[in-house]
């Protein structure tokens, strides 16, 4: 878990009481009142703590030497509300944003209080039950109950599937006072009558809505609703960085009707981290991996990288792309509990720098020096994304997700822009421009470190490499799909331009060869509807702006009205609309609309908009594409005159 530095923290925040019978806002303060002032000998008022510090809470000494030795001394603000509060005995529901610290927000409470209970002796039956989604968060919030609660002589166990039962077992007969697991593992011990909830006086959900959705809750509701707790006289927790509206709903199965809420995210649209920068890259499924591998070098040469994929058996691809060369390793399901846990520990301690991963890295955990987080595909659900972002930027410090996104899914990001209350920032793939100046920086980096008695020593080595050795040939990408060898050419038109058959018309007056006039493609067109950006393949870049007069944006100095240069960045697009959950619907980047299945027009789906199909028509398809071989601007499969990939990346 990380913390906040030691610094005066924000203002505090205003939180929403919950509503019971009555609908009633209460302001509630999360700093504490101020200790009574310190005097030094002088008799002048030494300066008052800050208001988050360790030592303006009720915490006893042990704890707070804990808290120390891990360099903390102040809490985050969630800590900082929640404590007094769960001191009391309230039910409480608390939201903050990833890597804000709402674990410690309840370990730290029921650790203080465990501390004055007569808990019993030896065989004792837990006082606290903690479920969390994954085995990997469950050991991480384990292993802050250990920290914390062994200062204070509170007893823990971890329990979850893929580990022997054995261990788990044994230490339950023993006797503990916390156990902390997945919901599966749990129940098993319940039903083998090795675990007893008789005594529970915790029960705490941690990442709830993950907790409570329909593969979780049945076995949550056994667990913690069972004839054996005693509801009346348990204190129940949830904590998330995400509530939809449905969890809300499903709360009134465990909480008493005054339970109170602490909400740091409120009604603010941003609900993702906002430490981290949001980056969406075009890239075309098959450029992923040397994209991403580019990426990497790019953003995370510094820190360690987690790549996020949908399936297990794409992690598995590009853990073996990227093993070589990165040294990446793969975490999901189907690999090993030994082995998962082996994997995490050597990503911690920093063996080798990029986590290829499935949502089981997504939640809750906390890793340090996360520099960048890489989403191969966005995902299917705004709460997806906001968890898996959060996997860097925490404690304040700054980090980035990419999110590449295809034709086929990239209607989902103005879904999640709204649904998560930020903005991404369109990017292209790494150029060679890019590339070299990280190698640059970080050579110049190793460089300083060199003790400058010996620099001397390698000037004639390094004067030989500069003298014999040629700069290696790097391959270009576009910035609209990443496809290697293809360079962005950005057309400037002095009249609106909303039509691919425009562009194509416009580079066949300049002159060009109809032969590399088709090799165009995936037309897109300006946000200021005064232009649109192409690709072309690297070695025509040249005849291309040389036929409009060489490279400048000043549609007066080209010709026919319109100027052509290379993009150095990816321009701003006008965007797609949100496909329908039916068909996607006919717009002039191409897709459907055009007709059902394969009809409309002629051809294959054909038409101005092209079928869902093979698409077709001016504006190509959103399925296969295609060059010559499936048609053209008559009802082929996709693509305008015959572009290769058909428009669709």
């Amino acid at each position: 878990m990380s913390h906040a530095p030691v610094s005066t923290p924000e203002p505090s925040e205003t939180f929403k009481k919950s509503k019971s019978t009555t609908s009633l806002d209460v302001s509630v303060s999360a700093t504490p009142a101020p200790a009574s002032p310190a005097t030094s000998d002088a008799g002048v008022a030494a300066p008052a703590a800050p208001s988050n510090s360790i030592d303006s809470f009720p915490l006893s000494a042990p704890l707070k030497a804990a808290l120390r030795s891990k360099g903390i001394e102040t809490l985050f603000d969630i800590q900082a509300a929640c404590l007094q509060k769960l001191l009391d005995g309230k039910d409480l529901v608390g939201r903050a944003r990833t890597g804000c610290g709402k674990t410690l927000a309840f370990v730290l409470p029921i650790v203080e209080r465990l501390s004055k209970l007569d808990r019993g002796g030896y065989g004792r039956a837990p006082s606290v039950i903690v479920l969390a989604p994954t085995r990997e968060l469950a050991k991480q919030v384990g292993a802050d109950f250990e920290t914390y609660g062994q200062s204070l002589g509170v007893k823990c166990v971890c329990v979850y599937g893929g580990a022997p039962s054995g261990p788990q077992e044994g230490a339950l007969r023993r006797g503990v006072d916390v156990v902390i697991g997945t919901p599966g593992r749990v129940k098993d011990h319940m039903q083998r009558g090795v675990l007893s909830v008789k005594g529970l006086k915790y029960r705490v959900l941690d990442e709830c809505d993950e907790m409570l959705n329909m593969g979780f809750v049945d076995d949550v509701e056994e667990i913690l609703n069972g004839t054996a707790v005693d509801t009346a006289n348990v204190q129940t927790l949830l904590f998330s960085a995400t509530l939809p509206p449905w969890v809300r709903q499903i709360t009134s199965r465990f909480l008493k009707p005054d339970f109170a809420t602490i909400d740091l995210v409120g009604d603010d649209k941003m609900k993702a981290s906002t430490s981290v920068r949001h980056l969406l890259l075009p890239c075309h499924w098959s450029q992923r991996s040397e994209v991403i591998r580019d990426l990497v070098r790019c953003y995370g040469a510094l820190g360690r990288t987690i790549i996020f994929t949908d399936t297990k058996a794409d992690a598995d691809q590009l853990t073996e792309t990227l093993s070589e060369s990165m040294g990446a390793r793969a975490l999901h399901g189907d690999i090993a509990q030994s082995q998962r846990e082996v994997t995490l520990a050597g990503f911690r301690e920093g063996k080798f720098s990029v986590l290829v991963a499935t949502d089981v890295a997504a939640r809750g955990l906390d890793i340090k020096n996360v520099e960048l987080v890489i989403q191969a595909a966005p995902p299917k659900e705004a709460e997806t994304y906001i968890h898996r972002s959060g996997r860097t930027g925490r404690a304040h410090a700054r980090g980035t997700c990419i999110t590449l996104v295809s034709r086929n899914n990239e209607y989902m990001a103005p879904i999640i822009e709204r649904k998560a209350g930020m903005k991404f920032a369109r990017i292209g793939a790494p150029q060679p421009a890019d590339m070299a100046a990280v190698a640059a920086e970080r050579a110049a980096e190793t460089i300083a470190e060199v003790d400058e008695q010996v620099i001397d020593a390698f000037l004639p080595a390094a004067r030989g490499l500069l003298a014999g050795e040629a700069e290696p040939e790097r391959v270009r990408r576009s910035l609209i799909t990443a496809y290697e060898d293809y360079v962005t050419l950005v057309m400037a038109s002095a009249f609106p331009m909303d039509r691919a058959s425009q562009v194509y018309g416009l580079l066949r007056k300049a002159g060009i060869r109809d032969a590399d006039v088709e090799q165009a493609k995936t037309v897109s067109f300006l946000a200021n509807g005064r232009g649109a950006a192409f690709d072309v393949p690297t070695k025509l870049v040249e005849n291309f702006i040389g036929a409009f007069g060489g490279p400048n944006d000043d549609p007066a100095k080209g010709v026919f009205g319109a100027a052509l240069m290379e993009a150095k960045e990816l321009p701003e697009l006008l965007q797609r609309p949100p496909m329908s959950a039916g068909r996607p619907g006919g717009d002039r980047f191409g897709g459907g609309g055009g007709g059902r299945g394969f009809s409309g027009g002629r051809g294959f789906g054909g038409g101005r908009g092209g079928g869902r199909g093979f698409g077709g028509g001016r504006g190509g398809g959103r399925g296969f594409g295609g060059g010559r071989s499936f048609g053209g601007s008559s009802g082929g499969g996709g693509g305008n005159r015959s572009r290769p990939f058909g428009g669709n990346y």
